[in-house]
C-alpha cells in the first residue's frame, strides 16, 4: 500500500510539473473569436454610416483617407461589389489623372494618395478589373522616387526615397507606403525601384555598415529606424545630444517589413538590427519613441510587420513572451468606441480623424486572428 501510495505521488508530481511548465509558457491563442468578430463588424458598421454622400471619407479632398478605408473594409471581408465599397471606388476614380496618378487636383500628397489608393484598387482586383489602372498608377510612383535626376548621386541621402512635395525630400513612411504599393501590385524585390528604395531605407537606420556611411549611422547606431537621413535629417522621435537622429517604434516596424519586402533575408545585418531594436521596446501601451502620438499608424504597423515576419510568440529581450496578437486586439477591444469607432485623443497626423482610425485599426486586427495550420 506504501508502494502505490508512493507512485500515485510521483505521478501527481510529474503531472503538477507539467502543469505548473506549461502555464508559464505563452502559446499563439489569438483573441476570443467571437468578441474578434464582433468588434471587427462594428467598425465596418461604423464606416458604413459615416461615409460622405460622394463616396468619400472625412473629406472629398482627401483621397488617401479614402482609399485607407475602402481597403480596411475590404481586408475586413466587405465585398468588392457592396454598395459602400463601389461608391469609395467611384471617388477614387475621380481623382485619377491622366498621368496615371490617384491625388487630389491640388495635392501635395501624390505619393501617398497614390500608393494607398493603387493597395485598395489591388484588394479589389480578382478579377483583374483594375489591371491598367494598378499598372499605370505604378509608373506614376515610380517616375516620383527620387533618382540621381533629383539628386544628382546615388550617394545623396535622399536617393531611392519617396516623400511628400510640400518638404521637399523623401521620408521613411512615404517610401514604405510606396514599397508596400508596388508589391502589392506583383513587382518583383529585384526591380530597380525596389533595391533603389531599400539604399534609401538602409540609410534611415541607425546603424553603421557598408549600407549606411551617413553621418547619422555611428551617433546612436541601436539598429533602430527614424525618418530621414535626407536634407539635414529628420528624426520625429527627436535629437540626441551627440547630433544622433533617435529611433522610434513605427519607423523601425515599417523598415523591417520593407526590407523583407525588398527581399533581405532574416540573417542581414540590418533585418538582425531592427529586429533586435524591436525586441527591446515590446508594448502596446504606447508607440515606443514617441509616447501616444501616431498609435494606430503604429498598431497597424506593429501588427502587418510581425505577421510578414511570421511570428506566432514575440519574446522580449529579456525572454518574456507574448501572444502579440491577443493582446494587441484586446487592447483594441478595451478602447473601441460604443458607435464602433477607434479614435486618438492625441491628435497627430490626422489620429483624431475616427475614420481614419477605424481603418488604422480594422487593419490591425485583420492580422490579430492566428493563422489555420
Amino acid at each position: 500500500m506504501q508502494k502505490q501510495h508512493s507512485r500515485y505521488f510521483q505521478g501527481f508530481a510529474a503531472s503538477l510539473l507539467v502543469v505548473l511548465c506549461c502555464s508559464s509558457a505563452v502559446f499563439a491563442v489569438g483573441p476570443d473569436a467571437k468578441q474578434l468578430k464582433s468588434s471587427r463588424a462594428q467598425g465596418i458598421e461604423y464606416l458604413s454610416i459615416s461615409q460622405s454622400d460622394d463616396g468619400s471619407w472625412t473629406s472629398s479632398h482627401a483621397p488617401g483617407v479614402t482609399a485607407l478605408v475602402a481597403q480596411s473594409l475590404l481586408q475586413s471581408g466587405v465585398s468588392p461589389d457592396d454598395e459602400v465599397v463601389r461608391a469609395a471606388f467611384k471617388h477614387l476614380k475621380s481623382h485619377l489623372k491622366p498621368d496615371g496618378g490617384i491625388y487630389d487636383k491640388n495635392s501635395l500628397h501624390r505619393n501617398y494618395e497614390t500608393s494607398i489608393s493603387l493597395m485598395a484598387f489591388q484588394s479589389a482586383n480578382s478579377d483583374g478589373r483594375y489591371d491598367v489602372l494598378i499598372k499605370n498608377a505604378v509608373k506614376f510612383l515610380k517616375k516620383l522616387q527620387w533618382d540621381e535626376e533629383e539628386t544628382g548621386s546615388k550617394a545623396d541621402p535622399a536617393f531611392g526615397g519617396s516623400g511628400y512635395g510640400k518638404h521637399q525630400r523623401p521620408d521613411l513612411s512615404n517610401t514604405t507606403f510606396f514599397l508596400e504599393a508596388l508589391k502589392s501590385a506583383g513587382v518583383p524585390a529585384n526591380d530597380p525601384a525596389v533595391q533603389n528604395a531599400l539604399t534609401f531605407i538602409s540609410r534611415c537606420q541607425n546603424l553603421e555598415s557598408e549600407h549606411n556611411t551617413t553621418p547619422f549611422a555611428s551617433k546612436v547606431n541601436d539598429g533602430g529606424l527614424y525618418y530621414t537621413p535626407a536634407a539635414g535629417g529628420t528624426s520625429q522621435a527627436g535629437v540626441t545630444a551627440n547630433g544622433g537622429l533617435r529611433s522610434y517604434a513605427s519607423m523601425t516596424y515599417a523598415g523591417l517589413k520593407s526590407m523583407i519586402y525588398a527581399g533581405l533575408d532574416k540573417d542581414d545585418q540590418r533585418v538582425s538590427a531592427a529586429r533586435n531594436w524591436i525586441t527591446q521596446f515590446y508594448t502596446i501601451d504606447e508607440n515606443p519613441g514617441m509616447g501616444q502620438q501616431g498609435l494606430f499608424y503604429y498598431y497597424h504597423t506593429f501588427a502587418k510587420t510581425l505577421d510578414v515576419l511570421d511570428v506566432a510568440v514575440f519574446e522580449e529581450a529579456n525572454g518574456k513572451k507574448h501572444d502579440w496578437r491577443k493582446e494587441l486586439a484586446e487592447h483594441l477591444f478595451s478602447v473601441q468606441k460604443k458607435n464602433g469607432s477607434w479614435i486618438n485623443p492625441t491628435d497627430r497626423w490626422y489620429e483624431g480623424d475616427p475614420n481614419l482610425v477605424t481603418a488604422y485599426a480594422l487593419l490591425a486586427l485583420q492580422y490579430c486572428e492566428v493563422p489555420a495550420e
